[in-house]
């Protein structure tokens, strides 16, 4: 799948950039869960013009309809994977579908979403960890659990069967294409159908009692839930977050490499919706701008 203009994140900022820069005449393609969106299931009440609360799914089901109504197209699917090569931009899908793209705008909201469980703050460096490309070397040999349901949880558990000796995949239920939860099974991580109740151990990571009373001994628990999160995108584009996993961009909404935008909660707070579909609005021009540019 071609597009001039590729948007990653389907929530405020993501729509309203896809809606901008479609109005722009440039075609668009939208990535992502509108579940993943902080601003869905949410009562807002301090959104400009509209004077009483407003329901966040509704919204954003409005934002869906109206880009769509201008040209652009919604995939609902997490990314796997981003590359940036030749001035040109794909992302992989966990369907195993590429998008190509002149320009990126990354609007995936903030990273490194917590499961709140009791323990989970208390070990947070100590076993605990939000990333397991970021750490996966310190597991070498030991046991882990992978928590989530999405396909970041899929890739992180595929992955650290190559570094530890044993890999829990700790899910309930699978939303995740069924060929990546099946490369992640194939490589050796076994999936434990549970939620956790809690993280345990003293000055660092020892247990993962679940909800279903079982106890989990494990050196290391890597919280990856819903889809790649908005750092590890950019690092695989190239760029490199700011220490609080924030992208840092200019007037227009570019980043310092050319071609990726990014907008919304991403680019730091205030964490609200007027910012995020201001900032959206901002970058979906820009980006348009930039492809049409390029094709020149």
């Amino acid at each position: 799948m071609d597009a001039d203009v590729l948007v990653i994140g389907s929530g405020p900022a993501g729509l309203q950039a896809a809606i901008h820069a479609a109005r722009a005449k440039v075609g668009v393609v939208v990535l992502g869960k509108i579940e993943s969106s902080a601003a869905y299931s949410v009562k807002m009440e301090n959104y400009f013009g509209l004077p009483k609360t407003v329901d966040g799914t509704e919204l954003l089901m409005n934002g869906i309809r109206q880009a769509r109504s201008f040209g652009a197209e919604i995939v609902q699917g997490n990314i796997v994977s981003a590359s940036a090569s030749g001035g040109r931009f794909e992302a992989v899908l966990e369907s195993g579908d590429t998008v190509t793209a002149k320009a990126v705008v990354i609007a995936s909201g903030v990273s490194r979403v917590k499961l709140g469980v009791p323990g989970e703050k208390e070990l947070f460096g100590k076993g605990v960890s939000y990333c397991a490309s970021c750490d996966c070397n310190f597991y070498k040999g030991k046991r882990v659990a992978i928590v989530g349901n999405q396909s970041e949880a899929a890739v992180s558990a595929e992955l650290m069967t190559r570094y530890a000796s044993k890999v829990y995949w700790v899910a309930p239920q699978m939303d995740v294409d069924p060929s990546l939860s099946e490369k992640a099974l194939s490589a050796g991580a076994e999936h434990v159908a549970s939620a956790v109740g809690s993280i345990q151990g003293e000055g660092k990571v020892e247990h993962l009692l679940l909800e279903d009373g079982t106890s989990l001994d494990v050196d290391g628990v890597f919280i990856e839930l819903g889809g790649r999160s908005s750092a590890d995108m950019a690092m695989d584009l190239g760029l490199m977050p700011e220490l609080d996993d924030t992208i840092a961009v200019n007037r227009d909404c570019s980043t310092s490499v050319p071609g990726i935008f990014a907008c919304g909660d991403i680019t730091g707070r205030p964490w609200q919706l007027a910012k995020a579909v201001g900032e959206g609005a901002v970058a979906g021009l820009s980006a348009a701008a930039y492809a049409k540019k390029v094709s020149e």
